[in-house]
């Protein structure tokens, strides 16, 4: 069981931040490159779409197997690691929580009424947003690495 929980964690970690990696570093600059806004828009804002579902489920995996694992060897034994691992998990939750809620749901909204414009705004905010997520994911995971 324990090699389980690693796994899903290790696996969700890598969805979630291996997908902000893609948006980041090659979806977004490739289709600013090659599309104009009406096509670049919409579609980054239909790929979002999908991958927040699985940006959803991987919190999910990740809370409920990084607590697992917590509860597993006691809070009091558990390494500084690990809770720095939850804060910063937790801090990365709330931001996604607002990225989804706010400006990804401004950006559905400016599609649907084809204000470029705003809808730019938006992609360049929950990229600025995603970005600060990837950052705290790596603080996580060397919070693990170098303090467990």
């Amino acid at each position: 069981m324990p090699a389980l929980m690693k796994f899903l964690h290790i696996a969700s970690a890598i969805v979630w931040l291996g997908g902000i990696s893609f948006m980041l570093f090659a979806l977004r600059p490739a289709a600013t490159a090659q599309l104009a806004p009406p096509q670049r828009l919409p579609l980054i804002a239909g790929v979002l779409q999908n991958f927040f579902k699985w940006v959803w489920l991987s919190i999910v995996l990740l809370l409920l197997t990084g607590l697992a694992m917590l509860m597993a060897v006691g809070m009091k034994n558990a390494p500084v690691g690990w809770h720095l691992m939850l804060g910063i998990g937790l801090v990365m939750f709330a931001l996604f929580g607002h990225l989804f809620f706010g400006p990804f749901r401004r950006l559905k909204l400016a599609v649907a009424a084809a204000d470029w414009p705003e809808s730019g705004k938006r992609v360049g905010q929950i990229a600025m947003l995603a970005g600060l997520n990837l950052g705290l994911g790596a603080l996580a995971i060397a919070a693990v690495i170098f303090l467990a």
